[in-house]
């Protein structure tokens, strides 16, 4: 390999990084709404599970990624489940909770780990298939190395995808605990949480849409600058309300 190829491998593997460093944090902020009804102690056992999870998924979804790209049904179950959990929590949150469901909820709180861990790692399939499918359409604008060969895809390639994915893990095992330990310090901004969690969800549909066996959408209408502004500017603009809303009513309790 020469100079310029191995500049141009570390300058994808470095966009690569910041790509994944962005899915992770999706997929964080997800485990830790979903983790956060639990006991301290359970957290920390349901989000290892969580990220387990995710590299064990992102791992298979690389080998698997060229069977995997035509199914898009997997995504769209990925997409569904996550504007399911947004609608279910702000319904459930617009409705006046009695004594009794507060009693019922706390009685729940030790039997559902497993559920809840469960739940992580059916959002963390939906993830490792949206993050191996950007990470392959990164990839092969690589010239191929030779070297060898993996399910089709050029073993330079591949480990450039392995190592940004195996990198996303890492970011998400601190963004998930930094996130639970948000959503304590501020619960107002769990609902800002799950509104992040449902328009992560809506991109997950977009891409579905456009796939070439659905169609409905225009195949590069996920990739357009349209598009990618809308996303972004939405989900920032939720965050930082969201943010603001939960400290200004922090500092009211207080008060």
């Amino acid at each position: 390999m020469d100079v310029s190829m191995m500049l141009e491998y570390g300058w994808v593997l470095i966009v690569l990084i910041g790509l994944e460093g962005i899915l992770a944090a999706d997929n964080a902020v997800v485990m830790a709404v979903m983790v956060k009804h639990l006991p301290e102690k359970q957290q920390k056992k349901a989000l290892f599970y969580g990220l387990l999870g995710a590299f064990i998924f992102r791992f298979a979804a690389l080998f698997l990624i060229t069977f995997l790209v035509n199914v898009w049904q997997i995504q769209a179950i990925g997409a569904a489940y996550l504007i399911f959990l947004a609608a279910h929590h702000l319904i459930k949150k617009s409705g006046k909770d009695t004594e009794k469901d507060k009693k019922s909820l706390k009685n729940r709180k030790g039997s559902s780990f497993w559920m809840t861990v469960f739940k992580v790692e059916i959002a963390d399939i939906a993830f490792a298939i949206d993050s191996m499918l950007a990470a392959v359409a990164l990839a092969v604008t690589l010239k191929p190395t030779g070297w060898f060969h993996v399910g089709g895809i050029d073993g330079g390639q591949f480990i450039v995808m392995l190592l940004g994915g195996l990198i996303g893990v890492v970011i998400m095992r601190f963004a998930a605990t930094s996130f639970v330990k948000l959503l304590a310090k501020y619960p107002t901004l769990e609902t800002a949480a799950f509104l992040i969690v449902g328009w992560v969800g809506v991109k997950l549909s977009v891409f579905t849409l456009a796939h070439p066996n659905v169609s409905i959408l225009d195949e590069h209408f996920p990739e357009s600058l349209a598009w990618k502004m809308t996303f972004w500017v939405v989900l920032i603009g939720i965050a930082v309300g969201g943010y603001v809303i939960s400290i200004k009513k922090s500092v009211q309790t207080k008060e």
